[in-house]
Protein backbone atom coordinates (compact mmCIF):
# COMPACT_ATOMS: atom_id res chain seq x y z
CA UNK A 1 0.00 0.00 0.00
CA UNK A 2 2.26 2.58 0.74
CA UNK A 3 4.16 1.57 -2.56
CA UNK A 4 1.27 2.58 -4.15
CA UNK A 5 0.56 5.69 -2.44
CA UNK A 6 4.37 6.65 -3.56
CA UNK A 7 3.59 5.85 -6.87
CA UNK A 8 0.33 7.20 -7.02
CA UNK A 9 2.00 10.81 -5.95
CA UNK A 10 4.99 10.41 -8.64
CA UNK A 11 2.17 9.72 -11.07
CA UNK A 12 3.13 6.75 -12.30
CA UNK A 13 -0.12 4.56 -10.32
CA UNK A 14 -0.84 2.60 -13.69
CA UNK A 15 2.93 1.00 -12.72
CA UNK A 16 1.94 0.42 -9.17
CA UNK A 17 -1.33 -1.41 -10.47
CA UNK A 18 0.51 -3.63 -12.83
CA UNK A 19 3.14 -4.63 -10.43
CA UNK A 20 0.31 -5.44 -7.88
CA UNK A 21 -1.04 -7.79 -10.13
CA UNK A 22 1.91 -9.45 -11.14
CA UNK A 23 2.43 -9.79 -7.76
CA UNK A 24 -0.61 -11.28 -6.37
CA UNK A 25 -0.56 -14.32 -9.62
CA UNK A 26 3.07 -15.16 -8.27
CA UNK A 27 1.73 -15.63 -4.93
CA UNK A 28 -0.93 -17.94 -6.52
CA UNK A 29 1.42 -20.11 -8.21
CA UNK A 30 0.96 -23.09 -5.80
CA UNK A 31 -2.50 -22.85 -6.20
CA UNK A 32 -4.35 -25.41 -8.17
CA UNK A 33 -4.26 -25.99 -11.64
CA UNK A 34 -7.25 -27.54 -14.25
CA UNK A 35 -6.69 -29.39 -16.94
CA UNK A 36 -5.26 -26.51 -19.20
CA UNK A 37 -1.83 -27.26 -17.39
CA UNK A 38 -2.10 -30.64 -18.91
CA UNK A 39 -3.38 -29.31 -22.31
CA UNK A 40 -0.59 -26.95 -22.72
CA UNK A 41 2.07 -29.48 -21.73
CA UNK A 42 1.24 -31.70 -24.14
CA UNK A 43 0.72 -28.80 -26.83
CA UNK A 44 4.64 -28.39 -26.03
CA UNK A 45 5.46 -31.85 -26.41
CA UNK A 46 3.73 -32.24 -29.47
CA UNK A 47 5.10 -28.51 -31.02
CA UNK A 48 8.64 -29.43 -29.63
CA UNK A 49 9.16 -33.40 -30.53
CA UNK A 50 7.20 -33.71 -34.00
CA UNK A 51 7.51 -32.17 -37.16
CA UNK A 52 4.84 -30.02 -38.55
CA UNK A 53 2.98 -32.07 -40.81
CA UNK A 54 2.29 -34.59 -37.45
CA UNK A 55 1.05 -31.06 -35.39
CA UNK A 56 -2.50 -31.90 -36.22
CA UNK A 57 -2.46 -35.74 -36.35
CA UNK A 58 -0.88 -36.45 -33.20
CA UNK A 59 -3.67 -37.98 -30.60
CA UNK A 60 -1.57 -39.48 -27.91
CA UNK A 61 -3.08 -37.45 -25.45
CA UNK A 62 -7.05 -36.84 -25.46
CA UNK A 63 -5.90 -33.25 -25.46
CA UNK A 64 -5.31 -32.42 -29.11
CA UNK A 65 -4.34 -29.46 -30.80
CA UNK A 66 -6.92 -27.82 -31.46
CA UNK A 67 -5.96 -24.24 -31.79
CA UNK A 68 -4.87 -22.57 -34.87
CA UNK A 69 -1.66 -22.26 -36.30
CA UNK A 70 -0.06 -19.21 -34.64
CA UNK A 71 -0.43 -20.29 -31.27
CA UNK A 72 1.12 -23.94 -32.63
CA UNK A 73 4.12 -21.70 -33.25
CA UNK A 74 3.63 -19.86 -30.13
CA UNK A 75 3.48 -23.08 -28.42
CA UNK A 76 6.79 -24.41 -29.96
CA UNK A 77 8.92 -21.05 -29.38
CA UNK A 78 7.85 -21.84 -25.36
CA UNK A 79 9.00 -25.18 -25.85
CA UNK A 80 12.45 -24.59 -26.32
CA UNK A 81 12.64 -22.18 -22.98
CA UNK A 82 10.80 -25.07 -21.45
CA UNK A 83 13.28 -27.24 -22.21
CA UNK A 84 15.67 -25.67 -19.19
CA UNK A 85 12.91 -26.17 -16.77
CA UNK A 86 11.87 -29.59 -17.37
CA UNK A 87 12.89 -31.62 -20.51
CA UNK A 88 10.27 -34.42 -19.09
CA UNK A 89 7.73 -32.44 -19.90
CA UNK A 90 8.32 -32.21 -23.65
CA UNK A 91 7.85 -36.56 -23.83
CA UNK A 92 4.66 -36.69 -26.11
CA UNK A 93 4.19 -39.99 -24.04
CA UNK A 94 4.58 -38.68 -20.58
CA UNK A 95 0.90 -38.39 -20.08
CA UNK A 96 -0.35 -36.19 -17.19
CA UNK A 97 3.20 -35.36 -16.37
CA UNK A 98 3.42 -32.64 -13.84
CA UNK A 99 6.54 -31.67 -11.99
CA UNK A 100 7.23 -28.41 -9.64
CA UNK A 101 9.74 -26.83 -12.27
CA UNK A 102 7.02 -27.96 -15.09
CA UNK A 103 4.47 -25.90 -13.02
CA UNK A 104 6.85 -22.68 -12.59
CA UNK A 105 7.27 -22.54 -16.12
CA UNK A 106 4.00 -23.03 -16.95
CA UNK A 107 2.77 -20.02 -14.51
CA UNK A 108 5.58 -17.79 -15.56
CA UNK A 109 4.95 -18.31 -18.99
CA UNK A 110 1.91 -16.29 -18.42
CA UNK A 111 2.98 -13.53 -16.12
CA UNK A 112 5.35 -12.87 -18.66
CA UNK A 113 2.94 -12.73 -21.56
CA UNK A 114 0.58 -10.25 -19.25
CA UNK A 115 3.45 -7.39 -20.58
CA UNK A 116 1.32 -7.38 -23.58
CA UNK A 117 -1.98 -6.97 -22.12
CA UNK A 118 -0.48 -4.41 -19.23
CA UNK A 119 0.83 -2.14 -22.81
CA UNK A 120 -2.53 -2.83 -24.21
CA UNK A 121 -4.46 -1.79 -21.10
CA UNK A 122 -2.21 1.24 -21.37
CA UNK A 123 -2.78 2.16 -24.77
CA UNK A 124 -6.78 1.66 -24.10
CA UNK A 125 -6.71 4.09 -20.91
CA UNK A 126 -5.04 6.78 -23.64
CA UNK A 127 -8.48 6.39 -25.51
CA UNK A 128 -10.76 7.30 -22.65
CA UNK A 129 -12.75 10.85 -22.66
CA UNK A 130 -11.42 12.90 -19.51
CA UNK A 131 -14.77 15.04 -19.24
CA UNK A 132 -15.35 12.88 -15.93
CA UNK A 133 -12.23 13.73 -14.70
CA UNK A 134 -12.24 13.61 -10.13
CA UNK A 135 -10.61 15.69 -8.26
CA UNK A 136 -9.15 12.57 -6.55
CA UNK A 137 -7.09 9.66 -8.52
CA UNK A 138 -9.38 7.12 -7.69
CA UNK A 139 -12.10 8.81 -9.30
CA UNK A 140 -10.66 9.31 -12.74
CA UNK A 141 -11.95 6.96 -15.51
CA UNK A 142 -8.45 5.83 -16.52
CA UNK A 143 -7.55 4.79 -12.97
CA UNK A 144 -11.11 2.60 -12.51
CA UNK A 145 -10.62 1.09 -16.11
CA UNK A 146 -7.25 0.38 -15.34
CA UNK A 147 -8.34 -1.59 -12.13
CA UNK A 148 -11.05 -2.78 -13.74
CA UNK A 149 -8.93 -4.96 -16.69
CA UNK A 150 -5.43 -5.15 -14.57
CA UNK A 151 -7.13 -6.58 -11.90
CA UNK A 152 -10.24 -8.48 -13.12
CA UNK A 153 -11.25 -11.14 -11.28
CA UNK A 154 -11.89 -13.50 -14.32
CA UNK A 155 -8.48 -13.62 -16.07
CA UNK A 156 -6.88 -13.91 -12.54
CA UNK A 157 -8.32 -17.28 -12.14
CA UNK A 158 -8.54 -18.51 -15.98
CA UNK A 159 -4.80 -18.72 -16.45
CA UNK A 160 -4.14 -18.81 -20.54
CA UNK A 161 -5.17 -16.07 -21.91
CA UNK A 162 -1.91 -14.79 -23.05
CA UNK A 163 -3.08 -13.71 -26.88
CA UNK A 164 -6.27 -11.46 -25.37
CA UNK A 165 -4.00 -8.05 -25.81
CA UNK A 166 -4.12 -8.19 -28.65
CA UNK A 167 -8.14 -7.54 -28.88
CA UNK A 168 -7.84 -4.51 -27.47
CA UNK A 169 -6.58 -1.15 -29.67
CA UNK A 170 -7.19 2.34 -31.13
CA UNK A 171 -10.18 1.69 -33.12
CA UNK A 172 -8.69 4.70 -35.36
CA UNK A 173 -5.71 2.94 -36.56
CA UNK A 174 -7.22 0.89 -38.75
CA UNK A 175 -4.70 -1.05 -41.06
CA UNK A 176 -2.88 -1.83 -37.42
CA UNK A 177 -6.22 -2.86 -36.26
CA UNK A 178 -6.92 -5.06 -38.99
CA UNK A 179 -3.46 -6.52 -39.08
CA UNK A 180 -3.32 -7.34 -35.19
CA UNK A 181 -7.35 -8.69 -36.10
CA UNK A 182 -5.97 -11.28 -38.72
CA UNK A 183 -3.21 -12.28 -36.43
CA UNK A 184 -5.48 -12.58 -33.26
CA UNK A 185 -7.47 -14.84 -35.39
CA UNK A 186 -4.85 -17.17 -36.07
CA UNK A 187 -3.61 -17.50 -32.53
CA UNK A 188 -7.56 -18.04 -31.29
CA UNK A 189 -9.95 -18.68 -33.68
CA UNK A 190 -12.54 -17.93 -30.76
CA UNK A 191 -12.46 -14.23 -31.82
CA UNK A 192 -13.95 -15.25 -34.67
CA UNK A 193 -17.29 -14.56 -32.50
CA UNK A 194 -16.49 -10.90 -33.10
CA UNK A 195 -15.18 -10.91 -36.16
CA UNK A 196 -18.36 -9.45 -37.97
CA UNK A 197 -18.39 -6.53 -35.93
CA UNK A 198 -14.76 -6.05 -36.92
CA UNK A 199 -14.81 -6.37 -40.61
CA UNK A 200 -18.77 -4.18 -40.39
CA UNK A 201 -16.82 -1.42 -39.09
CA UNK A 202 -13.32 -1.43 -40.99
CA UNK A 203 -15.36 -1.31 -43.98
CA UNK A 204 -17.90 1.11 -42.73
CA UNK A 205 -15.33 3.43 -41.63
CA UNK A 206 -12.32 2.87 -43.36
CA UNK A 207 -13.09 1.99 -46.60
CA UNK A 208 -15.64 4.53 -47.28
CA UNK A 209 -14.31 7.68 -46.32
CA UNK A 210 -16.77 10.04 -45.68
CA UNK A 211 -20.48 10.42 -44.49
CA UNK A 212 -23.39 12.60 -45.03
CA UNK A 213 -24.60 15.39 -42.55
CA UNK A 214 -27.22 12.61 -41.06
CA UNK A 215 -24.30 10.38 -40.84
CA UNK A 216 -25.20 7.97 -43.48
CA UNK A 217 -22.39 6.75 -46.34
CA UNK A 218 -21.91 8.97 -49.06
CA UNK A 219 -21.82 5.73 -51.59
CA UNK A 220 -19.35 7.93 -54.16
CA UNK A 221 -16.73 7.57 -51.48
CA UNK A 222 -16.18 4.43 -51.71
CA UNK A 223 -12.50 3.50 -52.04
CA UNK A 224 -10.98 0.39 -54.12
CA UNK A 225 -7.69 1.06 -52.49
CA UNK A 226 -8.53 0.36 -49.21
CA UNK A 227 -10.70 -2.66 -49.60
CA UNK A 228 -7.71 -3.81 -52.12
CA UNK A 229 -5.35 -2.81 -48.73
CA UNK A 230 -7.66 -4.34 -45.83
CA UNK A 231 -7.78 -7.49 -47.88
CA UNK A 232 -4.02 -7.69 -48.71
CA UNK A 233 -3.05 -7.78 -44.80
CA UNK A 234 -5.38 -10.24 -44.41
CA UNK A 235 -4.59 -12.58 -46.68
CA UNK A 236 -0.76 -12.39 -46.12
CA UNK A 237 -1.60 -13.42 -42.33
CA UNK A 238 -3.70 -16.18 -43.33
CA UNK A 239 -1.57 -17.45 -46.03
CA UNK A 240 1.29 -16.97 -43.45
CA UNK A 241 -0.59 -19.11 -40.78
CA UNK A 242 -1.88 -21.63 -43.40
CA UNK A 243 0.22 -22.02 -46.13
CA UNK A 244 2.62 -24.73 -44.92
CA UNK A 245 -0.82 -26.78 -43.82
CA UNK A 246 -2.22 -26.04 -47.55
CA UNK A 247 1.27 -27.15 -48.98
CA UNK A 248 1.09 -30.59 -46.86
CA UNK A 249 -2.25 -31.22 -48.41
CA UNK A 250 -3.63 -30.86 -44.72
CA UNK A 251 -6.11 -27.32 -44.40
CA UNK A 252 -9.10 -30.39 -43.76
CA UNK A 253 -7.85 -31.75 -40.90
CA UNK A 254 -6.88 -28.35 -39.30
CA UNK A 255 -10.19 -27.48 -39.79
CA UNK A 256 -11.86 -30.67 -38.41
CA UNK A 257 -9.51 -29.84 -35.36
CA UNK A 258 -10.58 -26.25 -34.84
CA UNK A 259 -14.46 -26.87 -35.44
CA UNK A 260 -14.95 -30.04 -33.29
CA UNK A 261 -18.66 -30.70 -33.83
CA UNK A 262 -18.58 -33.91 -32.52
CA UNK A 263 -17.74 -33.02 -28.96
CA UNK A 264 -21.95 -31.38 -28.35
CA UNK A 265 -23.58 -28.69 -27.45
CA UNK A 266 -22.63 -27.96 -23.77
CA UNK A 267 -20.06 -28.75 -21.88
CA UNK A 268 -20.45 -31.19 -18.59
CA UNK A 269 -20.74 -27.74 -16.63
CA UNK A 270 -23.18 -26.09 -19.16
CA UNK A 271 -22.05 -22.20 -19.73
CA UNK A 272 -24.39 -19.84 -18.32
CA UNK A 273 -26.24 -19.35 -21.81
CA UNK A 274 -29.62 -19.62 -23.47
CA UNK A 275 -28.96 -23.60 -24.11
CA UNK A 276 -28.05 -23.58 -20.38
CA UNK A 277 -32.26 -22.65 -20.03
CA UNK A 278 -32.89 -24.76 -22.74
CA UNK A 279 -31.39 -28.16 -21.38
CA UNK A 280 -32.92 -27.21 -18.13
CA UNK A 281 -36.68 -26.59 -19.64
CA UNK A 282 -36.02 -29.91 -21.15
CA UNK A 283 -35.05 -31.73 -17.89
CA UNK A 284 -38.06 -29.89 -15.54
CA UNK A 285 -40.35 -30.75 -19.03
CA UNK A 286 -38.81 -34.78 -18.72
CA UNK A 287 -39.25 -34.94 -14.68
CA UNK A 288 -42.76 -34.09 -15.01
CA UNK A 289 -43.72 -36.30 -18.13
CA UNK A 290 -42.10 -38.92 -16.15
CA UNK A 291 -44.44 -38.11 -12.87
CA UNK A 292 -48.06 -37.66 -15.03
CA UNK A 293 -46.51 -41.00 -16.73
CA UNK A 294 -46.59 -39.31 -20.05
CA UNK A 295 -43.47 -40.55 -20.62
CA UNK A 296 -41.84 -43.98 -21.43
CA UNK A 297 -38.52 -43.91 -18.88
CA UNK A 298 -37.53 -47.06 -21.36
CA UNK A 299 -37.26 -44.45 -24.28
CA UNK A 300 -35.17 -41.57 -22.30
CA UNK A 301 -32.03 -40.93 -23.76
CA UNK A 302 -29.08 -42.96 -21.56
CA UNK A 303 -26.66 -39.84 -22.55
CA UNK A 304 -26.60 -37.23 -19.91
CA UNK A 305 -26.04 -33.70 -20.01
CA UNK A 306 -24.51 -33.70 -16.30
CA UNK A 307 -22.70 -36.95 -16.36
CA UNK A 308 -19.42 -35.56 -16.86
CA UNK A 309 -18.81 -35.95 -20.41
CA UNK A 310 -18.57 -34.06 -23.18
CA UNK A 311 -20.90 -35.87 -25.96
CA UNK A 312 -23.41 -35.99 -28.18
CA UNK A 313 -26.91 -36.60 -26.85
CA UNK A 314 -30.65 -36.35 -27.53
CA UNK A 315 -32.98 -33.90 -25.64
CA UNK A 316 -35.99 -36.23 -23.56
CA UNK A 317 -38.70 -33.83 -24.36
CA UNK A 318 -37.76 -30.62 -26.49
CA UNK A 319 -36.36 -30.81 -30.23
CA UNK A 320 -32.65 -31.43 -29.93
CA UNK A 321 -30.27 -29.24 -31.20
CA UNK A 322 -27.89 -29.50 -33.77
CA UNK A 323 -24.77 -27.50 -35.17
CA UNK A 324 -26.68 -25.77 -37.63
CA UNK A 325 -29.49 -24.58 -35.52
CA UNK A 326 -26.97 -22.97 -32.94
CA UNK A 327 -25.67 -21.48 -36.31
CA UNK A 328 -28.37 -20.01 -37.16
CA UNK A 329 -29.83 -18.51 -33.99
CA UNK A 330 -26.32 -16.85 -33.53
CA UNK A 331 -26.11 -15.17 -37.10
CA UNK A 332 -30.11 -14.00 -36.46
CA UNK A 333 -28.49 -12.87 -32.90
CA UNK A 334 -25.64 -10.91 -34.47
CA UNK A 335 -27.77 -9.37 -37.61
CA UNK A 336 -29.58 -6.27 -35.92
CA UNK A 337 -26.43 -5.37 -34.18
CA UNK A 338 -23.94 -5.68 -37.30
CA UNK A 339 -27.31 -3.23 -39.13
CA UNK A 340 -27.27 -0.80 -36.37
CA UNK A 341 -23.50 -0.69 -36.56
CA UNK A 342 -23.76 -0.01 -40.73
CA UNK A 343 -26.88 2.27 -40.61
CA UNK A 344 -26.41 3.68 -36.97
CA UNK A 345 -22.64 5.01 -36.51
CA UNK A 346 -21.91 5.91 -33.30
CA UNK A 347 -17.83 6.42 -33.57
CA UNK A 348 -15.94 4.10 -31.76
CA UNK A 349 -18.58 3.68 -28.77
CA UNK A 350 -20.73 2.08 -30.94
CA UNK A 351 -17.93 -0.24 -31.90
CA UNK A 352 -17.53 -1.39 -28.94
CA UNK A 353 -21.23 -2.08 -28.09
CA UNK A 354 -21.88 -3.62 -31.22
CA UNK A 355 -18.34 -5.78 -30.51
CA UNK A 356 -19.49 -6.81 -27.34
CA UNK A 357 -22.92 -7.89 -28.53
CA UNK A 358 -21.44 -10.13 -31.04
CA UNK A 359 -19.44 -11.74 -28.67
CA UNK A 360 -22.40 -12.02 -26.17
CA UNK A 361 -24.66 -13.56 -29.07
CA UNK A 362 -21.99 -16.02 -29.80
CA UNK A 363 -21.99 -17.03 -25.92
CA UNK A 364 -25.69 -17.27 -26.07
CA UNK A 365 -26.48 -19.24 -28.65
CA UNK A 366 -22.81 -20.35 -30.14
CA UNK A 367 -21.93 -24.33 -30.04
CA UNK A 368 -20.35 -26.19 -27.43
CA UNK A 369 -19.57 -22.83 -25.53
CA UNK A 370 -16.68 -22.72 -22.79
CA UNK A 371 -17.95 -21.06 -19.59
CA UNK A 372 -14.71 -18.76 -19.84
CA UNK A 373 -15.93 -17.36 -23.38
CA UNK A 374 -17.63 -14.61 -21.68
CA UNK A 375 -14.56 -12.55 -20.87
CA UNK A 376 -14.97 -12.19 -24.44
CA UNK A 377 -18.01 -9.60 -23.97
CA UNK A 378 -16.72 -8.63 -19.94
CA UNK A 379 -13.36 -7.29 -21.45
CA UNK A 380 -14.67 -4.61 -24.01
CA UNK A 381 -17.59 -4.19 -21.69
CA UNK A 382 -15.27 -2.73 -19.18
CA UNK A 383 -14.15 -0.05 -21.80
CA UNK A 384 -17.83 1.41 -22.23
CA UNK A 385 -18.68 0.96 -18.51
CA UNK A 386 -16.38 4.46 -17.71
CA UNK A 387 -18.24 6.60 -20.17
CA UNK A 388 -21.90 5.81 -19.81
CA UNK A 389 -23.95 5.15 -16.54
CA UNK A 390 -26.26 3.11 -18.97
CA UNK A 391 -23.43 0.93 -19.63
CA UNK A 392 -21.56 0.67 -16.48
CA UNK A 393 -25.12 -0.36 -15.52
CA UNK A 394 -25.21 -3.33 -18.00
CA UNK A 395 -21.32 -4.34 -16.88
CA UNK A 396 -22.16 -4.51 -13.50
CA UNK A 397 -24.73 -6.97 -13.94
CA UNK A 398 -22.64 -8.97 -16.78
CA UNK A 399 -19.25 -8.79 -14.99
CA UNK A 400 -20.74 -9.95 -11.86
CA UNK A 401 -22.41 -12.43 -12.69
CA UNK A 402 -20.11 -13.98 -15.37
CA UNK A 403 -17.37 -14.34 -12.86
CA UNK A 404 -19.73 -15.99 -10.46
CA UNK A 405 -20.38 -18.63 -13.55
CA UNK A 406 -16.49 -19.52 -12.83
CA UNK A 407 -16.68 -20.59 -9.92
CA UNK A 408 -17.07 -24.28 -10.57
CA UNK A 409 -13.87 -23.93 -12.36
CA UNK A 410 -12.07 -23.85 -9.33
CA UNK A 411 -13.60 -26.36 -6.88
CA UNK A 412 -10.66 -27.29 -4.83
CA UNK A 413 -11.26 -26.46 -0.73
CA UNK A 414 -8.21 -24.76 -0.57
CA UNK A 415 -9.08 -22.16 -3.20
CA UNK A 416 -12.64 -21.84 -2.21
CA UNK A 417 -12.12 -18.64 0.53
CA UNK A 418 -9.66 -17.40 -2.12
CA UNK A 419 -11.96 -17.12 -5.13
CA UNK A 420 -14.63 -15.50 -2.72
CA UNK A 421 -12.29 -13.00 -1.22
CA UNK A 422 -10.99 -11.60 -4.68
CA UNK A 423 -14.36 -11.71 -6.08
CA UNK A 424 -15.82 -9.76 -3.43
CA UNK A 425 -13.05 -7.33 -3.30
CA UNK A 426 -13.46 -7.00 -7.31
CA UNK A 427 -16.99 -6.86 -7.45
CA UNK A 428 -17.41 -4.06 -4.59
CA UNK A 429 -14.88 -2.25 -6.25
CA UNK A 430 -16.46 -2.02 -9.45
CA UNK A 431 -19.80 -1.53 -8.00
CA UNK A 432 -18.38 1.46 -5.67
CA UNK A 433 -16.14 2.99 -8.03
CA UNK A 434 -18.47 3.30 -10.59
CA UNK A 435 -21.56 4.53 -8.57
CA UNK A 436 -18.75 7.80 -7.63
CA UNK A 437 -18.19 7.92 -11.04
CA UNK A 438 -21.80 8.22 -11.77
CA UNK A 439 -23.23 9.91 -8.65
CA UNK A 440 -24.41 12.72 -10.66
CA UNK A 441 -27.16 10.21 -12.59
CA UNK A 442 -29.96 7.86 -11.54
CA UNK A 443 -28.66 4.88 -9.51
CA UNK A 444 -26.82 2.07 -11.21
CA UNK A 445 -29.57 -0.78 -10.61
CA UNK A 446 -33.30 -0.74 -10.22
CA UNK A 447 -34.47 -3.08 -7.50
CA UNK A 448 -35.03 -6.30 -9.53
CA UNK A 449 -31.21 -6.15 -10.29
CA UNK A 450 -30.53 -5.12 -6.65
CA UNK A 451 -32.54 -8.37 -5.64
CA UNK A 452 -31.13 -10.84 -8.55
CA UNK A 453 -27.65 -9.88 -7.15
CA UNK A 454 -27.93 -10.68 -3.62
CA UNK A 455 -29.02 -13.98 -4.51
CA UNK A 456 -26.04 -15.10 -5.95
CA UNK A 457 -24.88 -14.78 -1.97
CA UNK A 458 -27.36 -16.93 -1.05
CA UNK A 459 -26.84 -19.75 -4.24
CA UNK A 460 -23.33 -19.65 -3.34
CA UNK A 461 -24.05 -20.79 0.54
CA UNK A 462 -25.94 -23.57 -0.57
CA UNK A 463 -24.28 -25.09 -3.38
CA UNK A 464 -20.57 -24.64 -1.13
CA UNK A 465 -21.71 -25.31 2.33
CA UNK A 466 -25.78 -26.83 2.40
CA UNK A 467 -25.49 -29.07 -0.13
CA UNK A 468 -22.51 -31.27 0.68
CA UNK A 469 -24.61 -32.23 4.01
CA UNK A 470 -27.47 -33.33 2.48
CA UNK A 471 -28.69 -36.96 1.18
CA UNK A 472 -28.95 -35.15 -2.71
CA UNK A 473 -25.30 -34.81 -2.90
CA UNK A 474 -25.06 -38.60 -4.04
CA UNK A 475 -28.49 -38.72 -5.78
CA UNK A 476 -27.96 -35.37 -7.57
CA UNK A 477 -24.27 -34.68 -7.71
CA UNK A 478 -24.67 -32.16 -10.55
CA UNK A 479 -27.76 -30.15 -8.90
CA UNK A 480 -24.70 -27.10 -7.70
CA UNK A 481 -23.15 -26.84 -11.46
CA UNK A 482 -27.09 -27.07 -12.55
CA UNK A 483 -28.39 -24.10 -10.13
CA UNK A 484 -25.19 -22.23 -11.00
CA UNK A 485 -25.27 -22.28 -14.68
CA UNK A 486 -29.40 -21.76 -14.82
CA UNK A 487 -29.34 -18.89 -12.07
CA UNK A 488 -26.53 -17.25 -14.11
CA UNK A 489 -27.72 -17.89 -17.38
CA UNK A 490 -30.81 -15.46 -16.66
CA UNK A 491 -28.27 -12.73 -15.46
CA UNK A 492 -25.99 -13.08 -18.22
CA UNK A 493 -29.73 -13.42 -20.55
CA UNK A 494 -30.72 -10.54 -18.91
CA UNK A 495 -27.22 -8.05 -19.39
CA UNK A 496 -27.70 -8.93 -23.31
CA UNK A 497 -30.83 -7.96 -23.76
CA UNK A 498 -30.68 -4.65 -22.08
CA UNK A 499 -27.28 -3.95 -24.08
CA UNK A 500 -29.35 -4.63 -27.54
CA UNK A 501 -32.58 -2.33 -26.38
CA UNK A 502 -29.66 0.47 -25.52
CA UNK A 503 -28.12 -0.09 -28.43
CA UNK A 504 -31.32 -0.08 -30.72
CA UNK A 505 -32.92 2.83 -29.74
CA UNK A 506 -29.50 4.98 -29.42
CA UNK A 507 -29.56 7.69 -31.77
CA UNK A 508 -26.89 7.52 -34.58
CA UNK A 509 -23.58 9.90 -34.44
CA UNK A 510 -24.42 12.57 -37.14
CA UNK A 511 -21.58 14.10 -37.97
CA UNK A 512 -19.95 14.16 -40.88
CA UNK A 513 -16.23 12.39 -41.39
CA UNK A 514 -13.69 14.22 -43.28
CA UNK A 515 -11.03 12.01 -45.50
Amino acid sequence: MAAFTIAAGTGNWFSALALGVTLLKCLLIPTYHSTDFEVHRNWLAITHSLPISQWYYEATSEWTLDYPPFFAWFEYILSHVAKYFDQEMLNVRNLNYSSSRTLLFQRFSVIFMDVLFVYAVHECCKCIDGKKVGKELTEKPKFILSVLLLWNFGLLIVGRFQTSSFFFGDSKRHMEGAFLFAVLLHFKHIYLYVAPAYGVYLLRSYCFTANKPDGSIRWNSFSFVRVISLGLVVFLVSALSLGPFLALNQLPQVFSRLFPFKRGLCHAYWAPNFWALYNALDKVLSVIGLKLKFLDPNNIPKASMTSGLVQQFQHTVLPSVTPLATLICTLIAILPSIFCLWFKPQGPRGFLRCLTLCALSSFMFGWHVHEKAILLAILPMSLLSVQKAGDASIFLILTTTGHYSLFPLLFTAPELPIKILLMLLFTIYSISSLKTLFRKEKPLFNWMETFYLLGLGPLEVCCEFVFPFTSWKVKYPFLPLLLTSVYCAVGITYAWFKLYVSVLIDPPVGKTKKQ
